[in-house]
């Protein structure tokens, strides 16, 4: 799927941590990051195409993909998404580039949020793809929201309640899971869908738990604090979301965004559910691409 593709995994600063990616092209650098419970072949329609333009990396977070998948601090801090952003910025910095671009989806794109807060002088710009960010949702739980999105709170519990659970029929979960991608236009390859599901061990749930952890604990004090202070991101921004996203059912991105930055180039829907990068391809690619050219 990533045909031409450089892959490496580079260690970081955490001596627990190997980041996996594969990279290609030629331009200005360009990182793309998945989401949940997803890895970086989520981006294998849309990262040939950029390549052409740009030096694209795709990447698993770490407790994610081929990435490692180390056990989760009492505190959760080593999945939060400053740790994970970190882990991101040195790997960039090993292949050459300090300052570059930077879209996420879902996790990634929350990830990404992080980076772009913590990093100023490094993100050149950011596209988050279907969020709001995650002190939006958390202090703005609607009872639709709720029930779409379970999993943030069940995969929250302590450890390792909902690891055993899960774990109990993976596969079954997995494409139980996956069955969201049917909640708009579909979209997703076999090929793709069973690289998901071969990700899906034991030791990824434990990360993907410790994701969740953090998200409802460090990650949400974080975002709090840089809410109430008036941090914001100032680099240029591209917000996208699927027109039948569960963002486009139970937020108001366009009302939302403006709070939490300042350059926001352009705010789009697209005709997809909550995968849009593999729902909608063209639509993402035609975005990426006006956005990080201009």
């Amino acid at each position: 799927m990533f045909e031409g593709f450089k892959h490496e995994q580079l260690q970081t600063s955490d001596p627990e941590v190997k980041i996996n990616l594969k990279y290609s092209g030629q331009g200005p650098p360009l990182l793309l990051l998945h989401g949940n419970p997803l890895t970086h072949v989520t981006w294998h329609k849309i990262a040939p195409i950029l390549a052409k333009d740009f030096t694209v990396v795709v990447s698993d977070l770490r407790g994610y993909g081929d990435s490692s998948k180390p056990r989760g601090l009492p505190d959760h801090s080593n999945y939060s998404f400053r740790r994970m952003g970190q882990d991101q910025i040195e790997i960039m910095e090993q292949l050459g580039f300090k300052k570059f671009s930077l879209a996420g989806h879902d996790r990634g794109a929350r990830t990404a949020y992080r980076m772009a807060l913590d990093y100023p002088d490094r993100i050149l710009k950011y596209a988050p793809i279907d969020i709001v960010p995650t002190y939006h949702v958390l202090t703005n739980i609607s009872r639709e929201w709720a029930l779409h999105a379970y999993h943030w709170f069940f995969m929250a519990q302590p450890y390792d309640f909902p690891e055993k659970l899960l774990c109990a029929d993976l596969e079954y979960y997995m494409k139980k899971k996956l069955e969201k991608n049917i909640y708009g236009i579909g979209g997703m390859t076999e090929e793709a869908i069973a690289e998901y599901i071969r990700c899906a061990t034991p030791e990824q749930i434990h990360g993907v738990c410790e994701d969740y952890r953090a998200a409802a604990s460090i990650d949400f004090q974080m975002d709090g604090d840089d809410y109430k202070a008036g941090r914001k991101i100032h680099c240029p921004v591209l917000i996208l979301w699927g027109d039948k996203s569960h963002v486009e059912r139970n937020f108001d991105p366009r009302e939302v965004w403006p709070r939490y930055a300042t350059n926001i180039v352009e705010m789009l829907t697209v005709p997809s559910g909550h995968y849009p990068q593999e729902q909608a391809p063209d639509q993402i690619y035609q975005a990426l691409s006006r956005f990080l050219k201009s």
